[in-house]
């Protein structure tokens, strides 16, 4: 597991700033620390890099980021601007690189919109790719609670540059503000200014990333805990029913002479025998009527670019019939394709024409990720995270 901290720190010099992120630091074996406003010369950078026992160190021009990385991580920094540090970084903990984007936007949705135009250059590139930071701005108004009610027109341009990236919020677990004025009570606002989004590429890879929001103290904004864990493929893989079967002409035959095979036990057990047994005669027949259907699809594609280029050279009877026969295969499994698109992304429109496989996809993996138990609390009010604690704490617990 990889750790990294993103802390709008507010002054590295005042309130104890530095001596909690040491602390921090070694709490949670931080591979990565990035502060945002640390209100301190560049000069010093080397000195705090010291102290928080750190082996590499960057500013970006304006001196408002600084990040940190150890030896553990091998970065190369891609660019340094005034409202972001972007790097690519790779870890022995995973097999592939990975790119972040450590953001300290401007507050003014003007002065914003040259960040906006780097990130979407940024999300053209084909690589695991995180954001994270203060966006100075928030996408519903649910994010924001107290003083004047907010106009969402200033958060247009953020949200038109989310849907264009193709970046998915990871969520968070903790307070749902990151940032508090601090003023009495009936001046007081709280506004979720800081999150972390990925791409579709970096959910491939790390589904599990989680984010915690720490306390403020020391700072109006909250430190961003991300934990960055590896897609574990050792996982029990279940049989998925597919709408499509019910219209194969051999199913029910199929179905049938498997449920009526003899099986000897009590009532529960034969009925756990016989649907141990149909799963995988539907496994095993699927693969036999329909084979992979994704590599189909590519498959057909390159057999009617053949087909095209047979009947330019040879424009008979024959050829143009086997193009013809081609794409209605061809057509066959692009629906098939279509109708499991839409049955694993629970969709229930889908017009004609409409099918985007990158979209689908990238809906497929969010649903995922969710289904993903990050962390449990017990009844101690201990929160545990991975695979193997939180089986021994569900198994203790029943």
């Amino acid at each position: 597991m990889i750790k990294v901290l993103r802390w709008n720190a507010r002054s590295i010099n005042t309130q104890g700033s530095l001596e909690r992120l040491q602390t921090l630091k070694k709490l949670h074996q931080l591979s990565l620390i990035a502060v945002l406003e640390p209100f301190a010369d560049n000069s010093q950078i080397n000195m705090v890099r010291i102290q928080l026992q750190m082996d590499h160190a960057v500013s970006n021009p304006n001196g408002k980021i600084w990040l940190f990385w150890s030896n553990e991580i091998t970065g190369h920094i891609l660019e340094n601007h005034e409202q972001h540090i972007t790097g690519t970084f790779k870890h022995s903990y995973l097999t592939e690189q990975f790119m972040m984007s450590f953001i300290y936007a401007k507050c003014k949705d003007h002065i914003r919109r040259p960040l906006w135009d780097r990130l979407l250059f940024y999300a053209s590139m084909d690589v695991p790719w995180c954001t994270i930071g203060d966006f100075n701005v928030i996408t519903s108004i649910e994010e924001k609670l107290g003083g004047m009610p907010y106009n969402m027109n200033k958060s247009f341009d953020f949200i038109s540059v989310i849907e264009a990236c193709g970046l998915t919020d990871l969520g968070y677990t903790g307070l749902p503000f990151t940032w508090c004025n601090h003023r009495d009570a009936h001046a007081r606002v709280w506004k979720r200014l800081d999150r972390s989004m990925v791409n579709d590429k970096w959910l491939e890879v790390m589904p599990q990333t989680t984010i915690d929001h720490l306390s403020s103290v020391g700072s109006d904004h909250s430190p961003m805990l991300m934990e960055l864990t590896r897609t574990n493929e050792s996982h029990t893989k279940y049989i998925k029913f597919l709408h499509f079967w019910v219209d194969n002409d051999s199913f029910m035959e199929t179905v049938q002479q498997c449920w009526d095979k003899g099986v000897n036990g009590n009532p529960m057990w034969k009925l756990h025998q016989k649907m141990k047994r149909l799963t995988s005669t539907l496994s095993k027949w699927s693969k036999k009527e329909y084979g992979d259907i994704y590599a189909k699809v590519k498959e057909y594609e390159e057999i009617i670019r053949k087909a095209e280029e047979d009947l330019l050279t040879n424009n008979t009877e024959i050829f143009r019939q086997q193009l013809h026969l081609m794409n209605a295969k061809y057509i066959k499994y692009l629906k098939l394709e279509e109708s499991i698109l839409k049955q694993k992304t629970q969709l229930q429109w889908f017009k004609e024409g409409d099918a985007n496989t990158k979209y689908f996809h990238a809906l497929m993996r969010g649903r995922r990720r969710r289904l993903f138990l990050h962390k449990i609390c017990t009844d101690n009010d201990v929160w545990i995270q991975g695979d193997d604690q939180i089986a021994q704490a569900a198994c203790a617990y029943f």
